[in-house]
């Protein structure tokens, strides 16, 4: 039988699930995942958790394929969307913790942004509000935030990358440092028009286009 295999890494908890072509669910691995709140109005996950659940649930789901002769043809992943990672390429170490869309550190941030006159030209590239939501103003708040952090990243020695990026890093032992356009969209980073990382953004946030993922198709292989 040929089945596919879904890796959901959500904001809560970390599932596999393996389907049938059909797409009946055959086996499902689940754990919970732990969150942290240093201060208030802040949101954070400890990414070497993040992997080690991934791992764990699908260990499972995998062992029990292999027993059914059923292992999956295909892996996707799904994920909780602007969730920011950056770590380094070299040992997959994450500089800091994995800072979660619910986090409203960066307000202030976009506050300034907001009074230079830039929420327009952030809505008209990126077709989103100004808002610490998404991931653009969490890569510079861990910049800028983070001893020795900046000069590592503008060096090209860190990757940031949403859950889905951070997760295709780890399963393909750092060859692969990838998104797809509907994660990038949600970074406040990437020009919908364009179809790429927007420069001009990156100079807003100073961030350096060195640490953005490739991005691909959603049904990339």
């Amino acid at each position: 039988m040929r089945t596919l295999l879904a890796i959901d890494q959500g904001t809560t908890s970390t599932r596999a699930i393996l389907f049938s072509e059909d797409g009946e669910v055959l086996k499902i691995g689940q754990k919970e995942l732990k969150l942290y709140y240093p201060e208030k109005g802040w949101v954070e996950q400890n990414p070497e958790e993040i992997w080690s659940d991934v791992v764990e649930v699908c260990t499972s789901v995998l062992g029990w394929a292999k027993t059914q002769g059923c292992m999956p043809v295909s892996v996707g992943i799904t994920n909780q969307r602007e969730t920011t990672i950056v770590w380094d390429r070299q040992t997959g170490q994450s500089v800091y913790n994995a800072i979660v869309w619910q986090d409203r550190r960066t307000a202030p941030l976009c506050d300034e942004l907001r009074d230079l006159g830039l929420e327009d030209e952030v809505s008209a590239r990126t077709g989103l509000l100004l808002d610490p939501y998404f991931s653009g103003t969490k890569i510079a708040w861990i910049l800028d935030n983070v001893e020795g952090v900046r000069d590592r990243a503008e060096k090209g020695e860190l990757a940031f990358g949403t859950v889905d990026s951070y997760v295709l890093w780890r399963l393909t032992n750092g060859r692969v440092h990838a998104t797809d356009a509907t994660n990038a969209s949600r970074t406040m980073l990437y020009n919908i028009l364009d179809g790429m990382w927007d420069e001009f953004l990156l100079e807003k946030l100073n961030v350096p286009s060195a640490l953005m993922p490739d991005v691909q198709e959603n049904i990339s292989d």
